[in-house]
């Protein structure tokens, strides 16, 4: 990970990397304010009865605010009617990016036991279901590649296609033996479990991935989608009702490549504004389903 991020392999037994990220100048007030945001959308009348409304239109808005920030930004209401997603770039990012959001939820307890099975399955899902071997798969992926971290000396394209757009990411990029070592280290922060807020812990697990960027496509998607994994399971957002992807799309690429740049800086400022980020993107999300919940109130949903 970076210079100060956590790295389990160097850790002391029984010392907390992600607590000591939770105590940053901002960070305990980010994590007030995102827990008493949630808290009020759980608390709406309508999430009484039609919660799994709110829930599908948020998986929808989050597949949505992902695709828009690796550079398919097609409107909400293009999103939800079409069911070609073919070979064009965009439409194969969109169609990515939402069957990531179906998926996230199914992977709670595995992601627990191990979290590299939960990311390959993601690329796995991502690219569109190639098999090792399997030659290309729906997304233009090599089926070799499908489903693994990346090899020595095989490339990294975020989006496969003729018309792929710049990567949003363009830091340099880890080696592949780096890589390895870095998604362990990971996985073990993870199954060791942390006194640290979910919001830090989705905020080191995206934030990772997007500096290594395992898989040879789909990155910035798998990340986003892990994030997700966090806030559901870690319990502060066990409906996920609170699709941070929204609140990164509303903040912009700038601003997420930006506050990016603070985490892989390793420095306490830099991760604090990583995580405040992460942050106010929930918050953003929140702010949508709370628009969900009133429009369904009104019957206008």
């Amino acid at each position: 990970m970076s210079t100060t991020a956590p790295n389990a392999s160097s850790a002391p037994r029984g010392h907390d990397p992600l607590a000591t990220l939770g105590s940053l100048p901002g960070v305990p007030d980010a994590v007030d304010s995102v827990r008493k945001a949630v808290d009020a959308v759980y608390g709406h009348r309508v999430m009484r009865r039609r919660s799994n409304e709110v829930t599908s239109e948020a998986a929808l808005r989050a597949a949505r605010g992902s695709a828009a920030l690796s550079g398919a930004d097609w409107a909400l209401e293009e999103v939800r009617r079409r069911s070609d997603f073919g070979a064009a770039a965009d439409a194969l990012t969109v169609g990515a990016a939402l069957r990531l959001t179906a998926e996230a939820g199914q992977l709670l307890s595995i992601w627990r036991q191990s979290p590299v099975r939960v990311l390959a399955r993601l690329h796995l899902v991502a690219a569109g279901g190639a098999g090792a071997g399997a030659g290309t798969g729906d997304g233009g992926v090599a089926g070799e590649t499908v489903g693994r971290p990346r090899l020595a000396g095989e490339p990294v394209v975020e989006t496969p296609g003729p018309d792929s757009p710049k990567p949003l990411i363009e830091a340099p990029l880890p080696a592949a033996d780096e890589v390895a070592g870095r998604l362990n280290g990971l996985s073990e922060l993870v199954i060791a479990g942390s006194s640290a807020p979910a919001l830090v812990t989705a905020a080191v697990v995206h934030g990772e991935l997007l500096a290594l960027r395992p898989f040879g496509s789909y990155n910035g998607l798998v990340a986003r989608a892990a994030e997700r994994i966090v806030l559901i399971g870690s319990g502060l957002d066990p409906k996920s009702i609170c699709p941070s992807e929204v609140g990164h799309a509303e903040l912009g690429r700038a601003a997420y490549v930006a506050a990016f740049d603070g985490y892989l800086s390793g420095t306490p400022d830099g991760m604090a504004a990583w995580i405040t980020h992460c942050g106010r993107a929930v918050e953003l999300g929140v702010r949508e389903s709370t628009a969900v919940c009133e429009a369904l109130q009104r019957g206008a949903a």
